[in-house]
């Protein structure tokens, strides 16, 4: 469940969210490689379809989030693409909502954006094995980080919430291996064929 909807979170955590998505966002625009574009765009339409396609885990749902191999091509771009991905969601599926959409966005865009700046680096110097084996844990962080801020949100927004916050986080286990998968693969894939698509990204 990466996608908190409205009227679960107390005022404060939503107002936290919204303030530091914001901050995200403006410095995000501020760095904006206007030719990578393209790039945002067709991954966000990625994230877009990959967080329709949920597989049911004990009480709650998980699907693939990508934000792993979002922050590792895009950047600081990542942040307005996980944005208008989860917007359109909101308005035409329902999927979270508007009033939680800050919180929403920072717990996938900041994930993004540490994969990018921890794991960036090494991956860009690796090649063979050791960029599959990069790749795969990007992925891996990407869902470890992203279920840790919805647990957080939870948790912060009411004492009541500790319970569930510990089984969604639970629930994000299977989806770690399958993220690291897609991941790992699609950046070696990369790495091959297009690797300015990720050697540009610094």
């Amino acid at each position: 469940m990466a996608h908190i909807p409205d009227g679960v979170l107390s005022a404060p955590v939503l107002i936290s969210g919204a303030a530091a998505t914001t901050c995200l966002l403006a410095v995000a625009i501020r760095r904006l490689d206007f030719d990578r574009i393209p790039q945002a765009a067709v991954l966000s339409a990625a994230f877009f379809i990959a967080s329709l396609v949920s597989v049911p885990v004990g009480p709650s749902s998980v699907h693939l989030i990508l934000n792993g191999l979002m922050g590792l091509i895009l950047g600081w771009a990542a942040v307005p693409a996980i944005l208008v991905a989860l917007l359109m969601q909101a308005v035409f599926f329902g999927y979270g909502g508007l009033l939680v959409l800050g919180v929403n966005t920072l717990n996938i865009a900041l994930p993004a954006l540490l994969c990018a700046g921890l794991l960036g680096p090494a991956l860009r110097r690796s090649s063979g094995r050791a960029s599959l084996a990069w790749g795969a844990a990007s992925g891996a962080l990407g869902v470890v980080l992203t279920g840790t801020l919805v647990s957080l949100s939870l948790g912060l927004s009411s004492s009541d919430y500790l319970p569930a916050a510990k089984v969604v986080l639970a629930t994000y286990a299977p989806l770690m291996v399958a993220e690291a998968a897609v991941t790992g693969f699609t950046l070696a894939f990369l790495l091959k064929v297009a690797p300015e698509l990720i050697t540009l990204q610094e």
